[in-house]
């Protein structure tokens, strides 16, 4: 049966589909085909986690299939009319392969839910993608939104699973979307009321084949597809001249328009900061001539009261500008904003002491989020390495060199940075603090206690090594350019080891 017409009113029954993955969204989709009324096989070669099995069992007493466990993912059923995919699965892993070869449709858990959105309520999209800085966007477009009165949610890469949302009984206000290149890449009929493409700089490009240009091509052309079919504004950084060309060679909705987000004075069409104030050139009738102002640079200080950062103004910027565009006031952006606290382990704080301060921003995983957060500090003990994910540390080391107290490598992919720092920064000091698989990373042996000690055991090392380099009024900076997985479960469990070493060390408990 050909599932390709089908919507939320209608019966799946005698659709046969098999979900491919059994993570958060995976469970998700499943979940609400078996619900609709189609005949689920849900798949995944792992079977670790208490949670997992629990999920399992209750998809079974609903009528589904379950397999979990090596070799769960070879071969595709026979008889198959969809396949939804987790948006971590490459497009040639084989039953994806299998599946376009047979000529079966694949969707994305996003390009499901697009399709079983309520046609009685359209909730508007509000997408949000980039390399760096999605989530902290998202979720200040979410306190805008909230701030507005509106029943609001922050969904897809973070928060609730989207098609969880579009399936609530009580119609949402609004989504915020957070979508990665993984989800796009399997997206296809989405319509965003408004949409951003925050900057684009190397990531994930092990995700692609092949990689090198190739694979950074391919990455650029999925995070483009968020501005097909935009409605009403397609958001671009003015300092990245790469998210303005795929603004114009986007198909949009006729009367869709094009929105710079400027840390300079905005122009027509722009919004940027005049002095101190976040201003609206785009939004105001009269833009030729005036601005609208939106909030202060100092509605946006952390508890510390530091300045932001400059990628922290720009993801207000841009959340405000998707605000806009879905018509919220001047002083709803300036309320939400206000209100709006980041998530853990991006640019925290985690101890002053004897002059020297601390920060982890273990969310930093690639080369372009790092060297953000390295140029908010004037110098720096830079605590870097993982997993590189195929980028390159070049033009990282040549744009920070000058701010380098010293570095603290750790990780697999550690050599990687050490041989970009010999050819372009040779008189900054750097230590080797180790690195390899932590055992029981990915739950394979070893209990949850265990494996904690050992993440807590390489980062005391790091922590130590990072003592011995700072002087009075440098910023030790856990931004490690890198993805985690090498050694901790994930970047929170990074950032949650780096807070305790240092604690330990400073004495600061």
């Amino acid at each position: 049966m050909n599932p390709t017409h089908l919507g939320r009113h209608d019966s799946w029954d005698g659709v046969r589909a098999v979900v491919a993955g059994f993570g958060v969204s995976g469970f998700a989709a499943a979940d609400n085909l078996t619900h609709l009324g189609a005949a689920v096989t849900a798949l995944d070669e792992s079977a670790e986690g208490h949670q997992k099995t629990e999920k399992a069992e209750l998809l079974e007493v609903l009528g589904a299939t379950v397999r979990l466990g090596a070799g769960a993912t070879g071969t595709l059923p026979d008889d198959v009319d969809l396949v939804v995919t987790s948006p971590g699965w490459r497009p040639s892993a084989p039953l994806l392969a299998q599946a376009r070869a047979r000529g079966i449709p694949v969707w994305g858990e996003v390009e499901l839910a697009w399709r079983l959105r309520d046609p009685e309520h359209r909730t508007p999209w509000l997408v949000v993608t980039g390399t760096n800085g999605k989530t902290t966007t998202t979720q200040m477009l979410d306190a805008i939104l909230r701030a507005a009165g509106l029943r609001s949610q922050a969904v897809g890469n973070v928060g609730l699973p989207i098609v969880e949302a579009v399936m609530d009984p009580v119609p949402y206000d609004v989504l915020a979307v957070e979508l990665s290149s993984f989800q796009l890449h399997y997206t296809e009929s989405m319509s965003a009321e408004a949409a951003v493409v925050l900057n684009i700089a190397e990531d994930h490009l092990d995700w692609y084949s092949p990689a090198g240009p190739g694979g950074m091509e391919e990455y650029v052309a999925d995070k483009a597809r968020v501005y097909e079919h935009v409605q009403r504004a397609c958001v671009y950084n003015v300092e990245d001249p790469l998210t303005e060309q795929l603004v114009r060679e986007a198909d949009v909705v006729e009367g869709a328009r094009a929105i710079g987000f400027t840390l300079g004075v905005p122009r027509v069409g722009m919004l940027g900061v005049v002095e101190d104030i976040l201003a609206d050139r785009a939004f105001v009738e009269q833009r030729a001539s005036s601005a609208a102002e939106l909030c202060n640079l100092t509605d946006l200080s952390g508890p510390d009261g530091r300045p932001p950062a400059h990628h922290t103004v720009q993801n207000a910027l841009a959340a405000a500008a998707l605000a806009r565009a879905h018509g919220v006031s001047q002083a709803a952006v300036r309320d939400g904003l206000r209100a709006f606290r980041p998530a853990g382990h991006r640019i925290a704080l985690v101890s002053e002491h004897h002059g020297v301060a601390w920060v982890d921003d273990s969310k930093a995983t690639n080369p372009h989020a790092a060297r953000s957060s390295l140029l908010a500090y004037e110098q720096v003990v830079w605590v870097a390495g993982g997993l590189a994910k195929g980028a390159s540390f070049d033009d990282l080391v040549l744009a920070v060199r000058d701010r380098l107290r010293g570095v603290v490598l750790l990780g697999r992919d550690r050599g990687l940075i050490a041989e970009a720092l010999a050819r372009h920064a040779p008189d900054v000091r750097v230590i080797d603090a180790g690195g390899g698989e932590t055992a029981g990373t990915n739950g394979e042996d070893g209990n949850q206690g265990d494996k904690r000690d050992q993440e807590l055991s390489a980062m005391r090392r790091v922590v130590s090594a990072a003592a011995d380099l700072a002087q009075h009024g440098d910023t030790v900076l856990l931004a490690p350019g890198c993805a985690s997985m090498d050694m901790f479960t994930d970047y929170a469990a990074r950032g949650d080891a780096f807070a305790a070493a240092v604690l330990e060390q400073t004495g600061t408990r």
